[in-house]
């Protein structure tokens, strides 16, 4: 598929914790998406004739046989880590049932494509290039990385406190990013009158 005809991408967030999803493929792929599918809180089954060792993991279903269309049934997401036959097995199989599915490095085979992913305290941080350049979003991944603020918890506690205030008190959407900027740049007042006071006392 050429790059330009590619639809604009949706972004969201899953939540996945309690839910039923199918990972196809048992190899070192799979076995890649597995973990992040468990943090998740998924309930994961995962179906290959073929399954590595790692991915043998408590409360993981594993199924060592050819990917079936039932499989699917009551699944919420599906992961596609299996030669692109296959996965093109289990996109018709998703596609009659309304699923969401991840192809990985196989955007023929995808209703849904992952990036590069930046978690810190509680943010996380997604980059997609729809499916065209997965290298690409790992270096912006990496980057990100460097560039987001080690102190990212004062942030969000700080942001968290503050709208709990505009809530109560129904200061308008359109407000509230100054006055989140005015309190995160208090809070880089305070974290450079700490730093300045602590060079002093090593005096």
């Amino acid at each position: 598929m050429d790059g330009s005809h590619l639809p604009t991408m949706y972004p969201a967030f899953l939540k996945l914790s309690g839910r039923r999803v199918v990972l196809v493929g048992g190899g070192r792929v799979a076995a890649g998406k597995l973990e992040a599918l468990l943090t998740a809180g998924a309930i994961v089954t995962v179906v290959a004739p073929e399954i590595l060792a790692e991915l043998e993991r408590p409360g993981v279903v594993l199924q060592r046989r050819p990917f079936a269309d039932r499989d699917l049934d009551d699944a919420w997401w599906v992961v596609a880590a299996a030669p692109p036959d296959v996965n093109r097995q289990v996109l018709a199989s998703a596609d009659v049932r309304r699923i969401f599915v991840n192809a990985v490095d196989d955007p023929p085979n995808a209703t849904a494509y992952l990036g590069g992913v930046v978690r810190r305290e509680d943010v996380t941080i997604a980059i997609s290039t729809g499916g065209r350049a997965p290298a690409l979003a790992g270096l912006l991944r990496e980057a990100l990385e460097q560039w987001l603020p080690r102190d990212l918890d004062r942030w969000l506690d700080a942001a968290e406190e503050a709208r709990r205030g505009w809530r109560r008190d129904g200061v308008p959407m359109e407000q509230r990013r100054p006055l989140l900027l005015e309190t995160l740049n208090r809070l880089y007042d305070v974290r450079k009158r700490e730093g300045e006071d602590h060079r002093d006392a090593g005096r």
